[in-house]
C-alpha cells in the first residue's frame, strides 16, 4: 500500500506570469563620447514633448494593466540609468524620465520554462484559523527565459485531516528590489518586497554576479534561536553560469530578505539543508560536498561550513548513483526525520527517508530500504523525465505534508502518516 496519499491538484508553469525587469544594453563605447545607453537617451531627448507624451501613452496602454505601479517602476529605472550615465534628473521632464525608464525595462516570463522543487514552512501569521489548520508559505523554483531560476512563493492552508487550499495568486507579480547594488562586507545583499505586493505575487531574482544564472532549490526552515526568537532561513544554490556555491536566504517577516554567501569547503557544492535549531550549542547542516554521499556538518557560524563526517551513502539499488537531502530535518519525538532522494537506473529519482538520533544526529537509527515515492505513469513526463524532488516537507502533528516537483515541470502534493514512514525503515 502506498505510503503517500497523492492529491490531484497540480501547479504548472504559466508563461502569462510576468514581471518588469531591467533591460541591460551593452555599455561598451560606440565612439569616443557615447555608449549605446547614452545614445538611446539622446534619441529620446530628440523627440519633442508631444511625441514623448504620445509614445508614453502607448506604453501605458500596452502595459499599465499588466503591472502594479508601473509609473513608479519606470521612475526607479530612470534613476538607475541616470546614475550609470551621470545624468541630472532635473534636466528631464516627468514624461521623459518615465519613457527613458520604459526603454530600459522589459517583461520577463519568470516561470515560462518550469515550476518545481518546492519547500514549505508555517506562515508567521497563524491568526484566525480553525483548530488543526496551518497557514503556510511555499517556496518554488521558477525557471524562465535563458533557464534563469528565481524564487517564487505561494501561500495557503493545510490540515492533517487532508484539507489543502492554495490562496489565489494576484493578477500581477513584482520583483523584489535590492536595497543596494553593492553587497555588505560579508557579501550580503538585501532585497525587499514591494509595499503593494503580496508574498504570492513576489519573485526574488539573482542580484550578484555569483547568482547571475539562478537562485536554485531554496530549502526553507523556521529556525528557532536560543533567545526564543524565530527566523526563517533557507539554503539555496547560486549559479553564475560557470560555477555554483551555496548561499543563505534569511528573513523574519517575508518582506525583507538577506542573501548571504557561505564560506568553507562544504559550501562549494549544492544541496545543503540546515537543522532548525542548534544542537549542543552548534549549528548543524546536512551537506553533499562530494556530490554522492550525505555528510553531517557542524559550525559555530551560520555562514562557514567545512569538514563534516559521512552520514549516509548509497546502499540500495534505487540510490546507487547518488543520494541527497530533501530539505531541513524534521524534529520528532523519535529523532530527526531526514527526507532523502536517490538516483538509480535511467537517472530515475525517488524519495526515501532516514531517522537520525535526536541528541547525536551523526548516528543513523534507521532508513528506508525501498522508495517512499517515485515517478509513475503520466507523472514521469516533463522537462526532465522520471524525477520526483522536494526541498522540504512540513509536519502537521502525526502527519507529513509533502509538496514535490514532478519531472522538473510541475508541483504535486501528498500526505503521509509519519508512523507509517517510520515503520518502513530498518
Amino acid at each position: 500500500m502506498p505510503i503517500f496519499r497523492r492529491l490531484d491538484q497540480r501547479l504548472t508553469a504559466d508563461p502569462a506570469r510576468v514581471v518588469v525587469r531591467p533591460f541591460h544594453l551593452s555599455w561598451q563605447a560606440l565612439g569616443t563620447a557615447s555608449s549605446r545607453g547614452a545614445r538611446l537617451v539622446s534619441d529620446i531627448l530628440g523627440m519633442d514633448e508631444a511625441a514623448v507624451q504620445k509614445a508614453l501613452a502607448e506604453v501605458f496602454r500596452d502595459f499599465d494593466r499588466r503591472h502594479w505601479q508601473i509609473t513608479r517602476v519606470f521612475e526607479t529605472r530612470f534613476e538607475q540609468v541616470a546614475n550609470d550615465l551621470s545624468l541630472n534628473p532635473e534636466d528631464y521632464s516627468a514624461a521623459q524620465r518615465q519613457l527613458i525608464g520604459a526603454y530600459f525595462c522589459h517583461e520577463y516570463s519568470y516561470q515560462a520554462a518550469a515550476l518545481m522543487n518546492p519547500s514549505i514552512v508555517p506562515h508567521p501569521d497563524q491568526s484566525g484559523l480553525a483548530p488543526g489548520t496551518v497557514r503556510f508559505i511555499m517556496s518554488l523554483r521558477a525557471v524562465g527565459e535563458g533557464h534563469i531560476s528565481s524564487v517564487a512563493f505561494r501561500e495557503g492552508l493545510v490540515s492533517s485531516d487532508g484539507m489543502f487550499s492554495l490562496a489565489p495568486p494576484p493578477p500581477v507579480a513584482t520583483a523584489a528590489v535590492a536595497r543596494s547594488q553593492t553587497p555588505d562586507t560579508d557579501g550580503t545583499i538585501v532585497v525587499e518586497r514591494d509595499l503593494d505586493s503580496t508574498l504570492s505575487g513576489t519573485v526574488i531574482f539573482p542580484v550578484t554576479p555569483a547568482q547571475a544564472n539562478g537562485l536554485e532549490d531554496l530549502r526553507l526552515t523556521p529556525f528557532d534561536h536560543d533567545d526564543g526568537s524565530r527566523e526563517w532561513i533557507g539554503t539555496y544554490t547560486a549559479y553564475s553560469g560557470r560555477a555554483i556555491r551555496s548561499e543563505l536566504l534569511r528573513t523574519r517577516d517575508f518582506r525583507s530578505f538577506s542573501l548571504t554567501p557561505m564560506d568553507g569547503a562544504a559550501a562549494v557544492n549544492k544541496g545543503m539543508a540546515l537543522f532548525p535549531r542548534r544542537i549542543d550549542g552548534s549549528f548543524r547542516m546536512i551537506g553533499r560536498q562530494d556530490g554522492k554521499n550525505l555528510f553531517l556538518l557542524e559550525s559555530d557560524q551560520l555562514t562557514d561550513w567545512s569538514g563534516g563526517t559521512r552520514l549516509l551513502e548509497p546502499r540500495y539499488p534505487w540510490e546507487f548513483i547518488q543520494i541527497g537531502n530533501c530539505g531541513a530535518p524534521i524534529e520528532l519525538d523519535e529523532g530527526w526525520l531526514l527526507l532523502t532522494h536517490g538516483v538509480g537506473p535511467m537517472r530515475k529519482y525517488a524519495l526515501g527517508a532516514a531517522l537520525l538520533d535526536k541528541n547525536n544526529p551523526g548516528k543513523v537509527l534507521a532508513r528506508t530500504p525501498e522508495p517512499l515515492l517515485a515517478a509513475a505513469d503520466h507523472d514521469r513526463e516533463g522537462y526532465v523525465p522520471n524525477v520526483v524532488y522536494t526541498c522540504g516537507a512540513m509536519r502537521l502533528g502525526p502527519t507529513l505534508f509533502l509538496p514535490y516537483g514532478l519531472a522538473d515541470s510541475s508541483v504535486a502534493f501528498a500526505f503521509a502518516d509519519i508512523a507509517n514512514i517510520l515503520n518502513r525503515m530498518e
